[in-house]
């Protein structure tokens, strides 16, 4: 089969298309015809290594320290049809189509074995493959962290990275959820955030939302490029900070200041259901939510794929469209 390995370290040039043996599946797993993948900035980040340094020890402790293991493949998420399963597998039928996340990686692969009881769901025939790859990570990020401060209707909230993967599933979910929400995002994609919701829209290239003097209830920062001191004075009283990703010394400050001010500060790795996701498609189902999908890419392009998203030019998701 096809696949995109991953042979060191570095820019997405160490991305090679090859022929690699196709997998089989185990007793307890699923083997999945691939059908569509995407590339994330969290894909991007794992293929560089460009992560806070804890991040990176415990990934090179995963994945190699001095380049990744033979015939590793990322992609995390992934949306696709059963072909094979396992002889004790039984929440999964041969010709289900299915998506989820896979783990680490994987899906940069024409097939993939995951055990039964991975983060996986049913995919509705009225979701495309395209739409359903784009749930996992992204949908997912945003529902664990705002579910973290139970929006009350007519609050406040901010995006910052309104325009991403996370950001453009949260300024959704914010909005179903009651709140007034505004999306930090750049120029040119504006009009983008307000077309899925938001009630505001500011570009970080020529204001900066710290320095506005407006106040938030909730603040949730997926890109990590404002200053920490900054987005805390733009909390109203008892405000709440969600960051993703952070670097140590954001963890250790955003500690310190829900011990001594009265504003939290949450933030860390999120924990996965399959609940979660199968509420997320229900609402895609519904057209209560809709996954923002810019650019699609075949297999063998996934590295101008990885370009693409690295430049910054994205709009929501890139997909890659493997079968």
């Amino acid at each position: 089969m096809k696949a995109i390995i991953w042979t060191k370290y570095g820019s997405p040039d160490v991305l090679k298309l090859r022929e690699i043996e196709k997998p089989i599946p185990k007793d307890n797993e699923i083997l999945v015809k691939v059908h569509t993948a995407t590339a994330t900035t969290g894909d991007c980040e794992l293929r560089s290594l460009k992560l806070p340094f804890y991040y990176t020890f415990l990934f090179r402790m995963y994945a190699g320290f001095r380049k990744p293991k033979r015939h590793l493949i990322l992609g995390q998420d992934v949306a696709g049809s059963i072909e094979a399963i396992g002889e004790n597998v039984k929440l999964f039928k041969e010709g289900d189509q299915i998506f989820g996340n896979t783990g680490f990686n994987g899906a940069y692969a024409e097939y993939i074995c995951l055990p039964e009881d991975a983060i996986l769901a049913i995919k509705p025939a009225n979701v495309s493959f395209e739409e359903a790859a784009t749930v996992p990570l992204g949908g997912l990020n945003a529902l664990y962290f705002l579910r973290k401060v139970n929006i009350q209707s007519g609050q406040k909230v901010l995006i910052n990275g309104a325009s991403g993967s996370i950001g453009t599933f949260a300024v959704q979910l914010a909005k179903y959820f009651g709140a007034n929400v505004t999306g930090i995002a750049s120029t040119g994609k504006l009009d983008m955030v307000q077309s899925i919701g938001a009630d505001h829209v500011i570009d970080y290239t020529s204001e900066d939302f710290t320095k506005s003097g407006e106040k938030y209830d909730v603040i949730f920062d997926v890109v990590r490029k404002s200053s920490f001191s900054g987005c805390i004075r733009s909390l109203k009283k008892k405000g709440i900070y969600l960051q993703t990703n952070h670097g140590l010394l954001r963890g250790v400050r955003g500690r310190w200041n829900s011990i001594v001010r009265q504003k939290k500060v949450i933030s860390g790795i999120i924990t996965e259901s399959t609940e979660d996701l199968i509420y997320l498609i229900e609402l895609i189902e519904a057209r209560e939510i809709k996954p923002v999908i810019d650019k699609s890419f075949p297999l063998e392009q996934t590295a101008e794929a990885h370009r693409y998203v690295e430049a910054g030019k994205k709009k929501g998701n890139v997909v890659i469209n493997v079968h």
